[in-house]
């Protein structure tokens, strides 16, 4: 089983770093394809939890590589302050790699995405203000600055000064700030270059190598399939593609040595900024979500909409990922309910959708059809078997089994690394 994609099945926020880092002991290597510290994954060892924002969560893993791949946009300086967190606590940092060709997110690019936002008004897209969108931008328009740029003091300037042509028109005339200079961003980067340097290495030959010489190789996605900026429910997605298929793109290794596609879908559903959301939750239920699942982000710290599963977007991302088995988490976020509905079609203005509907305009005004299912009130952290779970709680996961069209693999009853029960083995 050498390649293995693990990605988001909903809004992101899933689990997906616990699901690597349970992982991380059978992989040997950890790749982040896309996004950036815009998004976070909380993971637990024991008493300790860890917030990660950029660096892959296989670096909390004894012996794994951890490797940002060439879709993912970099702040050196979140960077460092990760790497510098995470050694103050005992974490060995020293194995990461940084694609050479992974661009470079600079203050140009958090200026410009804070701006734009209050200037949107009503029409924001509800983005984190971490430069991610504005450096993307530039990747396509062909004016970002790389990795490999930082180490060449006359190529970087050029491409800064590039970049700033357009950008300080808009700065200044369209938004009312001052202009920025070459000198400041150029001193900025290359003042960590040297540092950087260490870490940087052509990753998409490390890794396909790594597959040559039989190594298992795990692609770690950030955000989540309905966050992809083809594939989600645009324009209230991220910048990047979340999907499977970008794991391929964001790190040099090819679609046909993938052998498995594992999704991370929460037990219910939660969202963080603006865009639709079907199932969301305006009441009690709701606040009990959030307080009891702890929904607030990792990485903002904003408190995330919460509401019931989504099987319809589920079903999509099953489809859109070619997801061969999936992990469902937090299921000891629901004990408690009497009853637990969950979405199993749409209905806009009469019509009935069994699938994601294609316009923006259906989905926006979907409206639930639910299926409800009985609760349960027993603990379910300590349980690590499946039969042992308590028969309500077996027949969901079950129920949403079938109506997600692939096999449940993993159940997470717990934050902890060991708090999972195991049905099938995820890498055999």
């Amino acid at each position: 089983m050498p390649a293995v994609v693990l990605i988001g099945a909903q809004w992101g926020d899933e689990g997906k770093g616990k699901a690597t880092d349970a992982l991380g002991s059978r992989v040997d290597y950890v790749v982040k394809f896309n996004g950036g510290n815009n998004a976070g994954h909380t993971v637990v060892v024991g008493d300790e939890k860890y917030a990660l924002h950029l660096l892959p969560s296989g670096i909390l893993s004894p012996g794994v590589v951890p490797v940002i791949g060439n879709g993912v946009v970099i702040d050196p300086e979140v960077l460092f302050e990760e790497i510098d967190g995470l050694t103050a606590r005992g974490v060995d940092c020293s194995r990461l790699l940084v694609s050479a060709n992974a661009h470079v997110i600079a203050t140009y690019h958090r200026t410009l995405d804070k701006v734009s936002e209050r200037f949107l008004g009503k029409q924001r897209i509800g983005t984190t203000g971490r430069g991610i969108g504005p450096a993307y931008a530039d990747k396509i328009n062909r004016v970002g600055i790389r990795v490999q740029d930082l180490f060449d003091e006359k190529i970087l300037r050029q491409k800064i000064e590039g970049a700033l042509d357009q950008k300080n028109h808009l700065l200044v005339k369209v938004y009312n700030r001052r202009a920025i200079t070459v000198d400041e961003i150029a001193d900025s980067l290359l003042g960590l270059a040297d540092r950087l340097e260490p870490y940087v290495a052509d990753t998409g030959l490390v890794l396909n190598q790594a597959l040559d010489a039989g190594r298992t190789v795990l692609f770690e996605g950030g955000q989540a399939t309905l966050l992809d900026v083809d594939h989600g429910t645009y324009p209230f997605v991220t910048s990047s593609n979340a999907t499977s298929g970008g794991a391929c793109t964001g790190s040099g290794v090819a679609p046909n040595r993938v052998d498995r596609v594992i999704a991370v879908v929460k037990a219910y559903t939660t969202r963080v900024g603006e865009g639709p959301f079907p199932t969301e939750l305006f009441d009690a239920d709701g606040e009990r979500l959030r307080a009891v699942g702890h929904e607030y982000g990792t990485t903002t710290g904003r408190p995330r909409r919460c509401g019931w599963y989504d099987a319809v977007i589920t079903r999509y991302a099953q489809r859109v990922n070619g997801v061969t088995d999936f992990v469902v988490t937090k299921l000891d976020t629901l004990t408690g309910f009497e009853k637990i509905p969950v979405c199993v079609a749409y209905d806009v203005d009469g019509t009935r959708f069994d699938e994601m509907p294609v316009s923006q305009t259906d989905f926006h005004h979907a409206k639930p059809v639910y299926e409800l299912f009985d609760g349960w009130t027993e603990d379910i952290t300590g349980v690590r078997r499946f039969e042992d779970l308590p028969a309500a709680a077996q027949r969901y996961v079950l129920a949403l089994e079938e109506m997600s069209g692939s096999r449940i693999s993993a159940v997470g009853v717990g934050p902890g690394r060991e708090e999972t029960v195991v049905r099938h083995d995820l890498l055999g």
